[in-house]
């Protein structure tokens, strides 16, 4: 996994350059899918059917633009300056499963919403810093709840981070909000895709028609995640690029 989440990282540095006004959402999931292969890697996304979904995925990225929070489908939408965009990828290695995501800014954005991805990500931080043995995931929760509110957004609700190994999605889920103290106890051995989901309004989301979600109110939302392994040493980021 540790070898699959640098891979991982490594296409997502890609996305991160490629990702600029002009530029369609359509040709980078095609980006994607170029990069993972040649690096002898599968794509997890592509024909993943995950639960509650009517239809197969059928692209190797999500990309969800502005107040699409995830699961937004690659299109021939182009990108223009102010906007913002969640790539969501995963990737299989060796049968195993990697997952991560970022949020990138396209052109000059709004002071606030340069404050919306500096929260989110700090969230993803302080999430991964909880994520200790003998911590719990209401630790975990309540780091990612603490800064978002000490910056005046919301914790998009209804969406979770999860177990990832062998399967895409594994227990536990990861909630971003959480009282100290309380939930299960982390131990060491598992691997956590922890994902802090930030919006700049209420957090209240709604399933658009492609079955992507976006926030109800229409506004911003960013995306950060990274896969994490618990060791007694304490969390290992495994798509942390070197």
């Amino acid at each position: 996994m540790a070898e699959g989440g640098q891979k991982l990282a490594a296409v997502l540095g890609a996305l991160k350059d490629a990702t600029k006004a002009g530029v369609t959402t359509l040709s980078l999931d095609k980006l994607a899918r170029e990069h993972i292969v040649a690096l002898g890697a599968k794509p997890a996304f592509l024909n993943y059917r995950p639960h509650g979904a009517t239809h197969a995925y059928p692209y190797t990225l999500c990309t969800s633009p502005n107040s699409v929070v995830v699961h937004g489908q690659p299109s021939k939408y182009v990108l223009k300056n102010g906007d913002i965009i969640s790539l969501d990828l995963g990737l299989i290695e060796r049968g195993y499963y990697l997952d991560a995501a970022i949020t990138v800014a396209i052109g000059t954005v709004p002071k606030e919403t340069k404050k919306l991805l500096a929260t989110t990500r700090e969230a993803l931080e302080l999430a991964i810093k909880a994520a200790k043995p003998g911590n719990t995931f209401g630790d975990v929760g309540a780091a990612v709840q603490a800064i978002v509110k000490k910056n005046k957004f919301s914790v998009v609700e209804g969406l979770t981070g999860h177990g990832i190994g062998k399967q895409l999605h594994e227990d536990p889920p990861v909630f971003n909000f959480g009282k100290p103290g309380e939930g299960d106890v982390i131990t060491p051995g598992m691997v956590l895709a922890i994902e802090p989901m930030v919006a700049v309004g209420r957090g209240r989301i709604h399933q658009l028609k492609d079955e992507s979600y976006g926030t109800v109110d229409g506004s911003l939302a960013a995306h950060f995640e990274h896969t994490v392994a618990i060791t007694e040493k304490g969390p290992r980021v495994l798509t942390l690029l070197k």
